[in-house]
């Protein structure tokens, strides 16, 4: 399986000539989701969900299919009858040759006064977990975890324990968009030396094969 790193959170996978992507958001590059058969968002924000590169997505596409949390199927389900998914935790479904498992249900806390929407992570072909906006450990064995590096929701120490819990056998950076270049060595070092498992991170449009 070949990963792409987009921008800020979202991912590109590829296997047997298809294409999976997940969170192509308002931060990453505008064309990041044409061309895939399967679309994944794990939550409603809008550096995780852009509405419109989504429909450009499946406008291109008729082939292609969304699966996501209700908040997100809700807004696209009218206009692609039977293209749209509903999925939640627990929930298992192929999507364009690749295999899924959903975990998660909430986005973690970004201030007690402010109401949790709903989040899933996507661990695909029983390799790759994409958490999206929480530090959930799904409880099964990961060989890649897509990591949230920084966020408004976390901390670095946060991090490192999160990659400790899921022991994977790679850690690779995602959430990076709010963290500037002159601080990326900073939490290299703290990963690199504290997360107990090979760290590494890719600029957008490197690929790494799995």
């Amino acid at each position: 399986m070949k990963l792409t790193k987009r921008l800020h959170s979202c991912v590109q996978l590829e296997k047997d000539g298809r294409t999976l992507v997940i969170d192509p958001g308002a931060f990453s590059e505008p064309d990041a989701g044409l061309g895939a058969g399967a679309l994944l968002v794990t939550h409603e924000h809008p550096d995780h969900f852009e509405e419109g590169r989504l429909r450009a997505a499946l406008d291109a596409n008729p082939a292609a299919g969304l699966w996501t949390l209700r908040s997100v199927a809700e807004k696209l389900a009218p206009a692609y009858p039977g293209r749209v998914h509903t999925v939640g935790h627990g929930d298992a479904f192929t999507a364009a040759g690749f295999e899924v498992q959903v975990h998660g249900e909430l986005h973690a806390v970004i201030h007690p006064d402010l109401p949790r929407v709903t989040n899933v992570g996507y661990l695909v072909e029983a390799s790759l977990f994409h958490p999206g906006d929480a530090l959930t450990v799904p409880g099964v064995p990961v060989e890649t975890l897509m990591l949230p590096v920084h966020a408004p929701w976390n901390k670095i120490s946060e991090v490192i324990d999160y990659v400790r819990e899921v022991k994977p056998l790679r850690a690779i950076d995602i959430h990076d968009a709010y963290l500037s270049d002159i601080a990326r060595p900073i939490y290299d070092f703290a990963l690199d030396t504290l997360g107990r498992t090979d760290h590494g991170r890719l600029s957008a449009g490197d690929s790494a094969h799995l």
